[in-house]
């Protein structure tokens, strides 16, 4: 076992990726559900792991000197606050709020104690994302314009309030990164509800980052054939980023001819994502340095959608959304 022990709150279908990464690591310590058969499932495979039902297991032992919190949205502002004020370092789960002053209240918690907080912006992360990083910071692509990124898909569970919270966060992190550019403002945002309720699963979100580059982002929680796409315009040449793909994920393309057959393919590291993701978190706590999706990178996704969200419903479907946010919180401590 690692010297940096790692607690695992949430052993859902995500969760459960986390915790095997964190177990082959050799830094897993506590995972903590609060249903039997996740734990009775975890406690099967991973043998010498602690279980619990009760998170305050994992926040009181101090072995346990980071925490991973997997849970629904709404729950992460008080999990997370309650974790840094015990002063454990946090990896939680995107969003990191979906409250824009919540956020900034963590992340200004976490800069003040001198903990990591890093937000599980997984794109970050990826081999072929930063290998899209390199060929623009060398200007393969020649001034960047435009960029678009759609993920869409069928999710039948819906556990956050829309598909925008549930997918957008990577879209928008990841656009960032790869441009090393802030979003600056909303230009326009539309969502639908398929089903004729409260959960938009449907959303059209445009943004102006730094520079003037524009930004589409489409996500879906409906669409039957699945799609991982992100396209990078520049005035010399244009990416795909194809993630659905088996290989050749990033090709890049050459504007400049009028064929547009001038196919460029470019090699890339295989690597699972979640796994440098959470090497990453531990190499942040032993080194005491900052994550490349910290705290402040969590607030600014959660900004750029919130304002988002508002153009979508307006202020007073807002507040009757914040109000039902706060109901959960509040049975999820009972």
């Amino acid at each position: 076992m690692q010297e940096h022990k790692i607690g695992v709150i949430g052993a859902g279908l995500w969760g459960r990726n986390i915790v095997r990464n964190f177990y082959n690591l050799g830094y897993l310590h506590t995972v903590c559900d609060i249903y039997e058969e996740n734990l009775y499932n975890i406690s099967n495979e991973y043998k010498n792991i602690n279980v619990t039902k009760d998170y305050r297991d994992i926040l009181e032992n101090s072995e346990i000197k980071g925490v991973v919190v997997v849970t629904p949205s709404h729950t992460h502002y008080k999990i997370v606050k309650e974790l840094l004020e015990h002063g454990k370092n946090v990896y939680v789960e995107k969003p990191i709020s979906t409250v824009a002053a919540e956020a900034q209240s963590l992340m200004n918690l976490a800069y003040e104690k001198n903990l990591v907080l890093m937000v599980g912006h997984l794109l970050l992360y990826h081999p072929v994302v930063n290998r899209l990083k390199m060929l623009i910071e060398d200007n393969i692509l020649g001034d960047i314009k435009y960029i678009q990124s759609d993920r869409l898909n069928i999710n039948y569970f819906k556990n956050d309030r829309s598909v925008m919270w549930d997918l957008a966060p990577h879209d928008v992190s990841m656009i960032s990164y790869i441009i090393d550019k802030k979003p600056q403002k909303v230009i326009s945002a539309v969502g639908v509800s398929s089903s004729g309720n409260d959960i938009l699963d449907i959303t059209h979100i445009t943004l102006e980052f730094e520079g003037g580059i524009i930004g589409h982002i489409s996500d879906s929680w409906i669409h039957p054939q699945k799609r991982v796409n992100l396209l990078v315009r520049g005035t010399k040449a244009t990416a795909v980023f194809d993630d659905t793909l088996m290989e050749n994920k990033l090709q890049i393309f050459d504007n400049t001819t009028s064929k547009n057959n001038q196919i460029i393919t470019f090699d890339y590291i295989e690597i699972e994502p979640l796994k440098l993701e959470c090497q990453h978190f531990v190499t942040c706590m032993e080194n005491k340095s900052k994550a490349r999706s910290d705290g402040e990178n969590g607030y600014e996704v959660v900004k750029v959608l919130e304002d988002a969200e508002k153009l979508m419903l307006g202020e007073t479907k807002m507040k009757q959304l914040d109000n039902i946010d706060y109901v959960l919180s509040r049975s999820k401590r009972k």
